[in-house]
């Protein structure tokens, strides 16, 4: 994912600003508990799409 586009990129819920899963395969968002899928490198950022965030990706890194 291009670091300039997640740098724009927020929550389409919260509004908080987006981090990169280890597998970048999700965008992640802390705030709202929330992980977006990219697919074939667009990210879905719509909120039918998401899926919780599991124990570890809540209590990993900032």
């Amino acid at each position: 994912m291009d670091p300039k586009l997640l740098r724009i990129l927020v929550c389409p819920v919260s509004k908080a600003s987006l981090k990169l899963s280890e597998d970048q395969h999700w965008l992640l968002c802390k705030a709202s508990g929330l992980a977006y899928p990219i697919r074939d490198g667009i990210p879905v950022l719509m909120e039918s799409e998401a899926r919780s965030l599991t124990t570890d990706e809540q209590l990993g890194p900032s």
